[in-house]
């Protein structure tokens, strides 16, 4: 499994779009800056994508509760390849993985994001959520929801994230 976490607030960066000449576009947003939401995702080489949601930025507490959400689905042996965050690297987290012996940790190198199709998975959900303008955090978290809904339904798109990120993977199990 492949995890990443990543933060949305409501005030995400717009993009390019279009109007009427002479007509500017106008985005309403509730105008907070700080995160609102965080959700930590794994990918899997077949094709399944979990997630659990955060209130805050996610710290090593938080990652314990969402390895252990992800080990419920899982049930099985697992190896989680992940960044070498500060997070990932606490103490508390690395007492965790201690207690786990079928869960194994592979790093990624430092500075190497594009080595995770995790990455490209929220990415896009992200990109297909530029200019979005939520009133809430429930609409946040139903808007990430449904982004990830679309990536599992599309397992052509999960897989040119793995060969993206440099994986020799022809199909997903």
């Amino acid at each position: 499994m492949f995890e990443d976490e990543f933060g949305f607030s409501f005030c995400e960066p717009v993009a390019t779009t279009w109007a009427p000449r002479g007509q500017t576009p106008v985005l309403k947003g509730v105008g907070k800056y700080r995160r609102e939401v965080s959700t930590m995702v794994g990918v899997t080489l077949s094709g399944k994508i979990y997630k659990r949601h955060f209130g805050r930025a996610v710290r090593a507490d938080d990652l314990i509760v969402g390895l252990k959400h992800f080990r419920r689905h899982l049930r099985r042996r697992c190896i989680l390849v992940w960044d070498r965050s500060p997070a990932h690297r606490a103490k508390r987290v690395q007492d965790y993985l201690a207690t786990q012996s079928d869960l194994i940790v592979e790093w990624l190198p430092p500075y190497a994001p594009d080595l995770n199709p995790e990455e490209y998975c929220h990415g896009n959900v992200k990109q297909r959520l530029k200019n979005w303008t939520p009133e809430h955090v429930a609409e946040i978290r139903r808007g990430i929801d449904n982004g990830f809904a679309r990536l599992r339904r599309r397992r052509d798109l999960l897989l040119s994230f793995f060969r993206h990120a440099g994986l020799s993977v022809n199909q997903l199990w």
